[in-house]
């Protein structure tokens, strides 16, 4: 069931509920959505290892590329709240609505995203697959019909480029380390890789944004990506799973269990304490 008994019990609380936000979702609302909730989600998962990480270098790294993901989650959010309609002239909605107000149905990020972090293998690998797209995929939005989307994209992509690298690089340490961190790390791919089927799919909302040259068609991507893991794997020492049959749902709003506990703990104090500020 989608958000599982962790965000259930959350929600229990009257005034809690009350606090969900409705969006209307446009196609272009959708996209933003979409997109920033891959980022919110991902980023909170890598902010989970502040203070866990295997050194003190790493994690700083993981941190600023959680930052890095929140950044780009706060400009689609905000892009969001400027195109999604109005009514009396007002936007309904703003960047912490998004993130703090929707229950886990109304979140649209990928399955892959939301997955637990486990252990560092399994971090490295889930980055690794989610990065291996997103760098060319945010190169190619630079060329949206749409200046903020073409801006955003245009940050976006050189800070890809890095979380791209940056995984690679410990894929292959950690698939061409000691017994042990191979083994970590091919479990990984193994448990992670039927989550990577939805990284190239798009809906018929998406496709009218493709067909008005606002944003690229996510499968155009397939190649480039399945080449990248390639090599990495290749170089790591890894084996490709042989499964084709691929997890969907999240962009429909449809999550595993782990979204739940997830929002719980991520919208607990503006849930509790609408508009609390610093």
């Amino acid at each position: 069931m989608a958000g599982g008994p962790g965000l259930r019990r959350f929600f229990e609380d009257e005034n809690m509920a009350t606090n969900t936000i409705t969006v209307s979702e446009t196609p272009l609302v959708l996209y933003a959505l979409r997109r920033a909730d891959d980022s919110l989600i991902l980023g909170h998962r890598l902010s989970e290892w502040c203070g866990h990480a295997p050194t003190l270098e790493e994690d700083m790294a993981l941190a600023n590329i959680g930052l890095d993901l929140i950044g780009q989650a706060r400009s689609l959010y905000g892009y969001a709240a400027e195109v999604e309609p109005r009514e009396d002239g007002r936007s309904a909605n703003d960047e912490d609505g998004y993130a703090y107000f929707r229950d886990a149905g109304q979140y649209r990020n990928l399955l892959l995203c939301e997955q637990p972090n486990r252990d560092f293998a399994c971090t490295m690998v889930r980055q690794f697959f989610y990065s291996a797209f997103t760098d060319p995929y945010w190169r190619a939005m630079t060329s949206s019909s749409d200046p903020t989307l073409a801006a955003v994209a245009a940050k976006s992509e050189k800070e890809s480029a890095y979380h791209l690298r940056h995984a690679a690089e410990w894929l292959i340490r950690l698939g061409d380390g000691t017994e042990e961190s191979h083994a970590r790390t091919q479990r990984a791919v193994d448990a992670l890789w039927s989550f990577t089927g939805e990284l190239f799919d798009a809906d018929d909302a998406e496709d009218s944004l493709v067909a008005d040259r606002l944003v690229v068609h996510p499968s155009a991507f397939r190649d480039i990506w399945s080449d990248t893991v390639d090599v990495g794997f290749a170089r790591a020492g890894l084996r490709r799973p042989d499964g084709a049959w691929m997890q969907r749902g999240g962009r429909g709003g449809r999550h595993s269990e782990h979204l739940g506990p997830l929002l719980a703990e991520m919208q607990h104090l503006q849930r509790s304490h609408p508009g609390a500020r610093w």
